[in-house]
């Protein structure tokens, strides 16, 4: 129990700062203001189902937190509590992967798309504008416009990114029963 628990708070701190670096360092900015296309969720994708929905859910928070510092305009917490939802909404579904098992065929790249598009729907398209009206008064258009293309953008790189991610960690682990004894 005590290695996983240490293996647990590893997975979060190298999550959230190469969250962090994805994030801050390789972000592409949209033709919507206040709004990047974000490379980090396809890490956070693959984090999630690799350690489930509590490491995913801190490594969004803490990641998206430091990326708000970095930028000197404050946290932004209603984008901060998103990128946690989408953390633990794509986690609560390790149990159907077998990913850390070394699978990861076209089910599950299926089953992961699936999973990782509803996961930023309902992050972007609903959770951070709601939060944003609610906590910083934000005009209803201007919010679910941002929320709508980020939540896209993220959606498709988390579909290229996070795919290939999965794919070339899954082809790193030895299938279970590959190993034979001399």
């Amino acid at each position: 129990m005590k290695s996983n628990s240490v293996k647990t708070i590893v997975a979060i701190g190298i999550g959230a700062a190469l969250f962090f670096v994805l994030g801050r360092f390789v972000a592409i900015p949209s033709p919507v203001p206040n709004t990047n296309i974000s490379v980090q969720y396809g890490l956070l994708g693959f984090m999630a189902i690799s350690f489930g929905p509590i490491v995913g859910a801190l490594i969004g928070f803490i990641g998206h937190a430091l990326i708000d510092l970095s930028f000197g305009w404050g946290i932004w917490w209603s984008w901060v509590i998103a990128s946690a939802v989408f953390g633990f909404m794509v986690g609560c579904f390790k149990p159907l992967f077998k990913i850390n098992e070394g699978e990861f065929g076209t089910k599950g790249i299926g089953r992961f798309n699936i999973i990782q598009v509803s996961g930023h729907a309902v992050s972007w398209v609903i959770v951070a504008p709601l939060l944003d009206m609610l906590m910083y008064q934000e005009p209803v258009s201007k919010v679910f416009l941002q929320g709508l293309s980020g939540g896209l953008a993220n959606a498709i790189t988390t579909a290229i990114v996070g795919t290939l991610v999965c794919i070339g960690y899954a082809a790193a682990k030895p299938k279970k029963g590959s190993l034979k004894q001399e």
